[in-house]
This record gives structure tokens, C-alpha cells and sequence, in this order.
């Protein structure tokens, strides 16, 4: 386990400051270090993993075990006014049961007055309310009961405010502005300003923490974690990178936060356990470098928290009376750091748990209770060797998984008997969870599609009444979901794939080192089908191409066509010529690449962002990708989205949107470029400059009265390339799908997946998942 603490190739340890640059820093090109790669495998070196299943105090309560489920947004969870429901209800009691020790809420406000970018019109509610309404204390109740009947505990994210990070809708439907601590950006639409809390605001805000945590204490919830990183209002109030106050009580930036354990403690006594988060730097500096005083956006944030500061705060907030502490890096600035997206190390922040777990053993503090407090480590930590060996090595006390428990809730259960082989792995895309929150979307998860649908879709498929022999024809994401579910429901499945391997495009999709989660992934699905085949009827012919002759002539009564997409081909002058590759087909076989060392990429995609990526930083390339629209990767996740195009921008590769292909020549391809005044508006700081990641996309249904359409004109250029790597998207395969529909007959018939609609593996994933239930 890599200790960014230590300086390269000596002991002398770091300052904090050269901690927080040497980790926000290494998450680009980490990969090179072979070690860092072995702590992201599904491995079973360290088992029996006797240091996370060990019992631990936060104050005066026991949890059986290290391992913390933290805190995802339940967005859209529960019911319309607030009330935890049956669906949320049965989301964490799934959590529980499957082992792990305490489960922390997502956020929940405390107030919906003081910030206007809470409550949706009408009196509805994306969140789970906790501010006074006895309507809502049921579901509260229920929701604890559940979880305390499986032995794990509960507590409650307190959120005092988004702030500047809240939606701008509220100028639109309340007529009010967005708040934050100073006259700061709102973070959607930066022309749109957030007014400053008032001080008296502020004291009504205290007052509303202390009393919700003393609800929840009488709800039987058995502590509350304190939302005070990544940006949101707390953070905002006790940053100097947001609070530029020069008078009143909150210009001390420790001030805020203080007050609100101080309300807690008040309203709950000494015995209540208060878990407080926070970041130990925004690592602006470390992210953007000079960029960051060049800048206008980024500019006014120059003065933020520094992370000898942030430790100086956890000092004073434990002897104010905080019980435990988790720590990460990072804001929405640089939404990437406190989200960790699919390219970012295992065990991230283990270096910054480290390092306040060391300052509280130096400073002699404990709790008020008398207890140690609990440092807990996140960022990446589903790994069970390397969850492990962080607390082994004292780097922390617990350990917090999120994601890892959306893909798989039995994580804890399947790590205590050993059966690390059978553990569902998260594979980082966020398109399931953190990117649902953008669109309007609730959270679930690309590969258990019973995530947050637990309420509705039983553990065990329900069996069929009526057993089928079935062909899925197609081992991608979707026929590898519906031939495992058919199979448990009692159904005789052949699986046909046409190449030697299943996975279909998830096999490309791994081949950059930084998808060492889809390998995992990959790996699993491959024992999973192994384990279905051993105990239902699922038989899989790998290099088994199916036609029309071989369906006519067979016995199947149904068939699950799924036999995914085929790469889009511009219509473009020498696209058929000699060097163009489809970048499914490079990253299948590399050798395509030939000695090729100047690469244009053709298409802004995830696909294309991350072939990029890869034949830049792990091949040697000298990569220029183009995309003929305003932004890179605009349907993807802010967190992905912005790590890898930080990561692209790092490496050297010039990034140019607005920008289209017109034909493909010996040594060369020929462009268009949108120009305003003689200068690009899709490169680097051009009006659309495709580096920018500070900023978000809007979804296209959130109106900004703010934006305007780049003007300008298409002038003709040209980009040296031995090598055209196309990354254009995918076509279903509607002529196969068509011939296959034909031949099927009366067999009860359907397409899934890239080949009837192309898309993500969330949606591929349920599409089989649903279809497999139906039958």
C-alpha cells in the first residue's frame, strides 16, 4: 500500500501541504506504479479479514464491525413530501443485512427555508425531510427499525445548506436567489450570484441542527454525521475559499461548524455520537496550478483552507465534541477528487486519513466520552485486501464504502466468509448513481439492477410456471443479464457468443489500465456464468456465430437477440482507406496501431476520451482528438467527465471541439474549424475551450437564461496523422436483429440492448435483467 506521505525513495515524511499535492496530484498517472494496480483486484491474500470485522466504539455505541456504508444521495428515494418509504425503507435494510456495521443517510436538510434550492414547487421534495413534520417521523422510525433488526446502526447526514452548489432553478420558480456564505458563483450558472447568509440566518440554521438531531435521537437513529465537505454550505461557511467575509461572527471561519456540534451536543448530550466530514483541502491549487490566478472563475477561490488548517479544525471540532471523523480532498470545482470516478486509484485518501489520524494520536485528543475518535478512511476502498491491510497498517480505524455497496449490499457478508470471487464489483462509470442526480434520475446502479428496486424485485427471481428452452444470442452486458436471470428462474438457456470471450464491448472498454474496474467486473461475470452453469441449466458456445439457418432449423421458444451495435462510419472522403481504425477495434488489438506516433481521434465520447487517454499516456502517442460539438463527453457524469478530460489536458493532448473531420489523406486529415475572429472557439481558451472543467453541462432540460450560441464561421485546417482513430458512436445492428426476427418464427422473440438501442452498461444490464423476469 503506496504512502504518499513519504517523500520518493526516502522515509522523511511530508508536510501536510506536500501530502495533499502529492495525493490530489497522483491521481492521473498512478497506473505506472504495477503496485498501485495489484491493490485494485478482487484478491483474497490478507483473508480472514480479521481487523474489519472487529468490534469498535464511536463514543458509547458498538458497532459489530469497521466497515461503514457511507453516504450516497437518496434523491427521489422517498415519497413526494418527505417520508421515507417502502422503497428507501427497504434500500438500506438490504445494506444491513448484508452485514455492514453503520449506515450514514445521504443528504438531509435541516431547514428548507434558509436555502431556497431545497423544496421543488408545490411543497414536493427530492429529499427526505426531517425539519419539524411529524408526517414524516414514521418513515424515520420504520426506516431505523429495519436497519436496527439486521444489527447494523444509523445515522443521519445533517446538511444545513447546498449554498452556491444548489440548483438555480429557485430564481426561476421562487423568484429567490441562491445562498451561500460571501457574494459567491453559483456553480450551475456562474453569471448567476448567491447572496450571503445573514448572520441572523445563520444562528436559525444552529438552532435547526440542534433540534432535528434531537428528533432523531427520540426516532431511535443512533447518532448524526455532519455534511461539512465537498463543497456544500458548511463547507462554504468554514472555507476561505468561499467565506470572505471581513465582519461579524462568521468571518471566523471555524465558527460555523463549531456551533453546529455545539447545538448537537446541547440538544442531545455528551452520549450522542457526532460524525463530522470534511475535506482536508479543496486542492484547487493542485488541481489547476497557474490556472488557478489566471482564470476569472477560478480566481476569487485562491484563499481556501489549507490542509495544516484543516487539521488545526479537526482539533477543535473533537474537543467541541465531534466522535469521529472521515476525510477526503476536493470540491466541485474538481468534482472528480471527492467522487472518485472509474480512472482514479484504489485507496485514494488512505494518505489523508493517515495524516489526521496521527495529528489526533500527537495531540492527546479524545472524545468528550473519554473514547478515541475514530478516523475513517474512504475514496476506493472496495477492495478487500486493501481495506484490510488500511487498518492492519493503522492508516485508519474503519473504512467507508459507498459505491462498492450499491453494486453488491452482501459486500460485508461475502468478505467475512471468504468468498471474495462471488463480490459484484463497482466498475466507477457513476452513469447509475451520482450521474442520475443531474438528469432528474434517482440513484441505482449499471450493474445490480436491483439497486434501489429492492422493494419492488425479490432476492431470488420468482421461478418460471412455465420452463422454456431459450437462445440468448449475444454474450455482451444485456445477454450475459437476461441468460443468468432466465437460468435462475428455471428456464433451459443456450448462450451463443461469436467471439472467444464474453463481455462483447466491455472487453475494449477495459483495455486502458485506468478500467482496472471493468476488468474486475469482466472477471466476474465470467465466474458468475461458471456458478449459473453449475447449478441451472446454462450452457455457453463461445466462437458460435448464429444465422438464420441455425435458428429455423432449432427447437428453441424464445430467443434474446443481443447482439449489440456496429461502429459508426462518417461519410468522409479516405475513410476507407489505409490508416482508419475504429477504436474498438485498436483497443481489441493493439498492434493495429502499427508504428504509427501521431493519432487523431475522431469523436469526443467516453470511448474516444479514454482511447485517447490511453494511446497517449501508455503508448507514447502525440494524440490530437477532435469533436464536432461545443463538449467533450456531454452526457457523461461531471466526475468522470472532468477527471479524464484533466487527465487528457495533463498529458499533453490537444483538445479541440467545434471541430469536424472532412477527409482522411496519406499523412493527414483535413478539418473544419468553428473560428470567431480568426480564433478557434473549441480549444484551449476559445470561448468553448474544451479544457474547462470547473464548470458543468447543464442537462438540456434545465433552461439558463444565461447562455448564448458560440457565433462565428467554419474555416478549413489540417492535422498531421499517420493514424485516424475513429470513435464516431454505435448503429444497432437492425438488418441481424431483422433477419433474426424472421427466422425465429413463432419463438417469442426479442432484441436487448446496443442492437435495439444503443447505449450505456446500466442500460444494457437492466434491459436483460427485465426481460429475463418476464418470460
Amino acid at each position: 500500500m503506496k504512502d504518499e506521505r513519504t517523500a520518493a525513495g526516502g522515509a522523511e515524511p511530508l508536510s501536510p501541504r506536500r501530502v495533499v499535492a502529492a495525493v490530489a496530484g497522483g491521481v492521473y498517472d498512478w497506473f505506472r506504479d504495477p503496485a498501485r494496480l495489484t491493490e485494485g483486484r478482487m484478491s483474497a491474500a490478507l483473508a480472514p479479514y480479521e481487523a474489519l470485522f472487529e468490534p469498535i466504539r464511536i463514543n458509547r455505541l458498538e458497532l459489530r464491525n469497521r466497515i461503514v456504508m457511507g453516504p450516497m444521495g437518496n434523491v427521489g428515494m422517498a415519497e413526494p413530501m418527505g417520508r421515507p418509504g417502502d422503497r428507501m425503507i427497504a434500500y438500506y435494510a438490504e445494506r444491513a443485512s448484508g452485514g455492514v456495521g453503520l449506515i450514514v443517510s445521504g443528504m438531509t436538510p435541516v431547514s428548507w427555508r434558509a436555502d431556497p434550492s431545497y423544496a421543488e414547487p408545490g411543497g414536493l421534495s427530492l429529499f427526505p425531510r426531517l425539519d419539524g413534520s411529524r408526517a414524516c417521523f414514521s418513515g424515520w422510525k420504520l426506516l431505523a427499525e429495519a436497519i436496527h433488526a439486521h444489527g447494523s446502526r444509523f445515522f443521519v447526514q445533517l446538511a444545513p445548506g447546498m449554498g452556491r452548489v444548489g440548483s438555480p432553478e429557485c430564481l426561476l420558480t421562487k423568484g429567490r436567489l441562491p445562498v451561500s456564505a460571501s457574494w459567491n458563483p453559483n456553480w450551475y450558472m456562474p453569471k448567476l450570484p448567491c447572496r450571503p447568509l445573514t448572520d441572523l440566518e445563520i444562528r436559525r440554521l444552529i438552532r435547526r441542527t440542534g433540534r432535528v438531531a434531537a428528533d432523531l435521537k427520540e426516532l431511535g437513529i443512533d447518532g448524526v454525521a455532519i455534511h461539512g465537505h465537498s463543497g456544500y454550505l458548511v463547507e462554504q461557511l468554514t472555507d476561505g475559499a468561499y467565506n470572505r467575509r471581513l465582519i461579524g461572527c462568521y468571518a471566523d471561519k471555524k465558527r460555523f461548524g463549531l456551533e453546529l456540534v455545539r447545538a448537537v451536543r446541547d440538544a442531545c448530550g455528551s452520549d450522542y455520537p457526532i460524525l463530522y466530514r470534511l475535506d482536508l483541502s479543496a486542492a484547487l491549487r493542485e488541481t489547476y496550478g497557474e490556472r488557478l490566478d489566471e482564470e476569472p472563475a477560478l480566481r476569487r477561490f485562491r484563499s481556501g483552507r489549507t490542509a495544516e488548517e484543516s487539521l488545526a479544525y479537526v482539533e477543535a471540532l473533537v474537543a467541541e465534541g465531534v466522535d469521529a471523523i472521515d476525510v477526503d480532498l476536493g470540491g466541485y470545482e474538481n468534482w472528480w477528487l471527492p467522487h472518485p470516478p472509474n480512472g482514479m486509484p484504489p485507496g485514494v485518501y488512505l494518505a489523508c486519513a493517515r495524516l489526521v489520524k496521527e495529528r489526533l494520536a500527537a495531540s492527546g485528543l479524545r472524545s468528550r466520552s473519554g473514547a478515541s475518535v475514530p478516523v475513517i478512511a474512504v475514496g476506493k476502498l472496495g477492495f478487500p485486501d486493501l481495506a484490510e491491510g488500511a487498518l492492519r497498517s493503522g492508516a485508519a480505524d474503519m473504512v467507508l464504502l459507498a459505491r462498492a455497496l450499491l453494486a453488491d449490499p452482501e459486500w460485508p457478508n461475502k468478505v467475512r466468509s471468504g468468498r471474495i470471487a462471488e463480490i459484484r464489483p463497482c466498475i466507477g462509470d457513476h452513469e447509475g448513481c451520482l450521474g442520475q442526480l443531474a438528469t432528474g434520475g434517482t440513484p441505482h446502479c449499471a450493474v445490480n439492477p436491483r439497486a434501489t428496486f429492492e422493494h419492488k424485485l425479490p432476492r431470488v427471481p420468482v421461478r418460471s410456471e412455465r420452463p422454456r428452452r431459450v437462445a440468448v444470442i449475444g454474450a455482451g452486458p444485456a445477454g450475459i443479464a437476461a441468460a443468468g436471470v432466465l437460468a435462475r428462474r428455471g428456464h433451459s438457456v443456450v448462450l451463443f457468443e461469436a467471439r472467444d470471450r464474453i463481455g462483447g464491448m466491455l472487453v475494449p472498454g477495459a483495455r486502458p489500465a485506468i478500467k482496472y474496474e471493468l476488468r474486475n467486473y469482466l472477471a466476474w461475470i465470467e465466474d458468475e456464468l461458471e456458478r449459473a452453469a453449475s447449478t441451472a441449466d446454462l450452457e455457453l458456445r463461445l466462437g458460435t456465430r448464429v444465422g438464420a439457418e441455425d435458428l429455423a432449423e432449432s427447437d428453441f421458444e424464445a430467443v434474446f437477440a443481443c447482439v449489440g451495435g456496429r461502429p459508426l462510419v462518417p461519410r468522409v472522403a479516405g475513410v476507407s482507406g489505409p490508416g482508419v481504425v475504429q477504436a474498438v477495434d485498436l483497443l481489441r488489438e493493439p498492434s493495429l496501431l502499427g508504428g504509427a506516433r501521431r493519432v487523431l481521434v475522431v469523436g469526443g465520447s467516453d470511448v474516444g476520451c479514454e482511447t485517447a487517454s490511453w494511446l497517449a499516456l501508455e503508448l507514447g502517442c502525440k494524440v490530437t482528438l477532435i469533436e464536432a460539438l461545443p463538449e467533450l463527453m456531454p452526457r457523461s457524469c461531471q466526475a468522470n467527465r472532468g477527471y479524464l478530460i484533466r487527465q487528457l489536458d495533463r498529458a499533453g493532448v490537444r483538445l479541440s471541439t467545434l471541430t469536424r473531420l472532412v477527409a482522411i489523406e496519406p499523412g493527414k486529415a483535413r478539418v473544419e474549424r468553428f473560428v470567431d475572429r480568426l480564433r478557434p472557439l473549441g480549444e484551449r481558451g476559445g470561448a468553448c475551450d474544451p479544457t474547462v472543467t470547473w464548470r458543468p453541462i447543464l442537462a438540456p432540460n434545465v433552461p439558463n437564461p444565461f447562455s448564448h450560441r458560440p457565433r462565428g464561421h467554419w474555416e478549413p485546417g489540417e492535422i498531421d496523422a499517420e493514424l485516424v482513430v475513429l470513435a464516431c458512436g454505435l448503429l444497432p445492428e437492425a438488418e441481424t436483429v431483422r433477419m433474426l426476427a424472421k427466422a425465429a418464427r413463432s419463438a417469442d422473440f426479442r432484441a436487448l440492448g446496443d442492437c435495439e438501442r444503443p447505449g450505456r452498461v446500466l442500460e444494457a444490464v437492466q434491459a436483460g435483467y427485465a426481460a429475463g423476469l418476464v418470460l
